[in-house]
């Protein structure tokens, strides 16, 4: 009886229609439809020849099927190093994983970490690098480790006066904004600015904001370019032609991202050493449902939550393509379900307050809270950022 109730249950929370929401037109957009900054290399060339250049890269920066390092070799550009973020400059480490630098086998360039201990390039690590270039997909989620990474290179290369050159690339959570404000005190690497969870700009867009708000350390200004994208429209899902990290496969993963990734605060798995990672959730102790699944060890898993045990929970892979769609925000009802079903004390970790950004959304789930009046308690945070937000779009907003 239990189960089939929480299987009533599911049905609502994953179909949210409430007339209180905006409802707004969402298409998913093929793979190349948008032209990526990188793409648009005349637009940038000029900046960089006769220069020694220095490039934070990843296997998502590409130009059609090149890398974007191989583009710029062929055409007699000097690149310096490769700077490379979480999971690798091949995009193969987990989540979190400490990453050794080295050298690319294919062009025996030196590859610096950015991650681990070493997050920020220093002064020895930029020697003779006259400009920068920063080619990174992000996935438009406060916590995806790509945006701190851009902030600490502009604030190093401020301080070593080195321009850096942004080429922007889709957001493809970029069709709404929705979540808490990070709050000072749970400031981290998954989390250095006062945005909220999604904030519905490109790279490129919040590097700007990064810079017009002195968010760098000091107040720095950093010398920024930001080459454009081409025929980007925000109230689109664009399809990446490559996974931005190894555990977001698909279109589908990133979407449900922003809401599902709030659970890796938590004792649930969200399919993490499965072959759907991030669209899935689930927990040995929730009821029976017709859907389960075990984590195991695996390339860019190597030991996921509840390792080699079955997990009761919910297949979430076909919600992307329903018209749920229409509502753009975050999904709290998973969690504050998931709570409600489990009632465990170590239901949350220390981690989550991290990823939230604030104390507050732990004790409002534990004291039974409304998602109504939890979202509430987002609004003035969100309208002031929409204000300075604003300020810094290139593109068209997605309520335009």
């Amino acid at each position: 009886m239990k189960a089939a109730i929480f299987k009533i249950l599911l049905f609502f929370l994953c179909f949210p229609f409430s007339s209180s929401l905006t409802a707004q037109k969402i298409i998913v957009k093929e793979v190349g439809q948008t032209l990526s900054g990188a793409s648009q290399t005349e637009a940038y060339l000029s900046l960089i020849q006769n220069k020694t250049v220095g490039i934070v890269a990843n296997q998502t920066s590409l130009i059609g099927t090149t890398h974007l390092v191989d583009s710029l070799l062929n055409l007699g550009i000097k690149i310096q190093c490769i700077f490379t973020p979480e999971h690798g400059f091949r995009g193969e480490a987990d989540a979190g994983a400490h990453i050794i630098g080295g050298k690319d086998s294919q062009t025996g360039l030196d590859i610096i970490s950015l991650y681990g201990s070493h997050k920020k390039p220093t002064k020895a690590d930029l020697k003779g690098i006259d400009i920068m270039l920063f080619d990174l997909q992000d996935v438009g989620v406060r916590f995806y480790t790509y945006i701190s990474t851009l902030s600490y290179v502009m604030e190093s290369c401020t301080e070593q006066n080195i321009p850096v050159i942004v080429l922007d690339r889709p957001n493809p959570n970029g069709f709404y904004i929705d979540g808490p404000i990070l709050e000072k005190e749970h400031q981290s690497f998954v989390g250095l600015h006062a945005v909220p969870v999604v904030y519905g700009m490109t790279i490129g867009e919040y590097a700007r904001m990064v810079n017009g708000e002195k968010w760098l350390t000091d107040q720095l200004n950093c010398k920024l370019t930001v080459i454009p994208l081409s025929h980007y429209d925000r109230r689109a899902i664009d399809k990446l032609p490559v996974k931005p990290s190894p555990n977001l496969p698909n279109y589908q993963a990133i979407f449900l991202y922003p809401s599902l990734c709030l659970f890796e605060g938590t004792d649930m798995s969200i399919g993490r050493g499965t072959d759907f990672p991030f669209q899935v959730y689930g927990h040995p102790n929730l009821p029976e449902t017709t859907f389960s699944f075990i984590p195991e060890s695996r390339a860019g898993a190597s030991a996921p939550k509840h390792h080699d045990t079955k997990c009761n929970g919910f297949d979430l892979r076909t919600l992307a393509d329903q018209p749920v769609m229409k509502y753009a925000k975050l999904n709290l009802q998973w969690l504050m379900q998931a709570y409600q079903s489990l009632r465990q004390d170590k239901f949350f970790n220390s981690y989550f307050e991290k990823l939230a950004g604030t104390s507050e959304l732990r004790r409002q789930i534990e004291g039974g809270e409304s998602e109504e009046s939890i979202r509430k308690s987002w609004q003035t945070g969100i309208e002031q950022f929409k204000k300075i937000r604003a300020k810094y779009l290139i593109y068209p907003d997605f309520e335009e």
